[in-house]
């Protein structure tokens, strides 16, 4: 299914989300999840806080530092150092568990295999467009197969803040040397995705295919139920 709710513009760059755009993100993160916490559910002292100690302490550093909200990655660091510090450790011991246990998530986080019908559709659309990646999420796309699909990566606090802000695709448009509206932004989210492709003056293409509900009003340029509807662009 394809549903086009306006006229597109000729564009020559597509730009995708990663996370439930290009893989099912869902068990990986659970699972990367789990690994860091039965790192931490190992340490006498963390276990013992209860169940929402985790959550306490994030929402804690974000309080400390509200600009952890556009990285995902320093929040979570920041966190495990957070929660540790108020545990029976000393410094060496906090630096020590907080690193090992970002391991635990990263590389369980890591584990992505994106399937090879996705990657031929890539290898295809890179025929005819120049293919960028814009991510909120931490994934470190350098560890499994995406690594060489894209000739820019740009993720949420390491180059800006997160999408909806338009600071992801102003610098998309600036290292390409395109114009934003150049850029059509495909991914599964109404309220990043889609609302900070518009916002931006990039176009919009929406993945509908999660189950999830959005706060975002506003219409995607296209609508797609499946990633390989994006083959109608192939000429």
């Amino acid at each position: 299914m394809i549903r086009f709710n306006r006229a597109i513009k000729p564009f020559s760059v597509m730009s995708f989300d990663l996370d439930d755009t290009l893989y099912n993100n869902h068990p990986i993160i659970k699972a990367a999840v789990k690994a860091q916490q039965d790192y931490l559910n190992a340490l006498p002292s963390y276990l013992a806080q209860g169940p929402k100690y985790w959550q306490q302490c994030r929402n804690e550093a974000v309080l400390q530092l509200p600009e952890l909200a556009d990285n995902v990655t320093k929040w979570r660091q920041h966190t495990l150092r957070l929660a540790l510090s108020k545990l029976d450790l000393n410094e060496q011991e906090v630096e020590h568990h907080a690193d090992a246990a970002y391991n635990a998530f990263a590389d369980a986080r890591s584990k992505i295999v994106v399937t090879d019908d996705v990657l031929k559709l890539l290898d295809n659309l890179a025929q005819h467009f120049t293919l960028v990646a814009i991510t909120n999420g931490n994934v470190e796309i350098e560890r499994f197969n995406l690594h060489n699909k894209f000739e820019l990566v740009l993720q949420a606090g390491m180059h800006g803040k997160a999408k909806p802000h338009s600071t992801l695709f102003d610098k998309a448009a600036e290292h390409l040397n395109v114009a934003k509206s150049e850029i059509l932004h495909i991914g599964d989210s109404l309220d990043t995705d889609v609302q900070g492709a518009n916002n931006a003056g990039c176009q919009s293409v929406w993945l509908n295919d999660q189950d999830a509900n959005y706060a975002y009003k506003g219409l995607a340029d296209i609508e797609i139920a499946n990633i390989h509807a994006l083959t109608h662009f192939i000429k």
